[in-house]
């Protein structure tokens, strides 16, 4: 398994781009913003995105899931119901702040207290390391 964290915006945002070296199949926790520079990145790279992983709604933490979500054709994941309301305001906010546009979405599935996203680990060698190295990357971006 493989990680590779890639700050986005001028907040330098950890965005974590998470791929199993034998698949390429790949997840991308918290795409903040600079959606070409990580569509590019992920293609570079030779990945297969199969899911978005977001810990929160702010918008340096989600301002490019809409247009990385279309351009893969995948499901986005997290974050909590209570966030609805950062997202639906995704373009005001990103005018306030001035950073590029950033369109609404709604998540394919939202994440309540307690949930596991287990899901990740079905097409990656399901080790203890891997798991530990996983939980560790969510953690990371999830503390910026």
């Amino acid at each position: 398994m493989q990680y590779h964290i890639i700050p986005v915006t001028g907040f330098m945002q950890n965005c974590t781009l998470i791929w199993c070296d034998e698949t390429k199949a790949a997840a991308i926790v918290d795409p903040g913003g600079e959606a070409p520079r990580l569509i590019r990145e992920i293609e570079q790279r030779g990945l297969k995105l199969e899911k978005i992983l977001l810990t929160h709604g702010h918008f340096d933490h989600v301002g490019a899931t809409a247009d990385v979500a279309e351009h893969f054709n995948v499901p986005v994941v997290g974050p909590q119901k209570e966030d609805a309301f950062w997202i639906e305001g995704l373009t005001q906010q990103s005018q306030m702040f001035g950073v590029e546009p950033c369109r609404a979405f709604t998540p394919d599935q939202w994440l309540e207290d307690g949930d596991k996203v287990t899901a990740i680990l079905s097409w990656m060698c399901c080790t203890a390391l891997v798991i530990r190295r996983v939980m560790w990357c969510l953690w990371i971006s999830r503390t910026n």
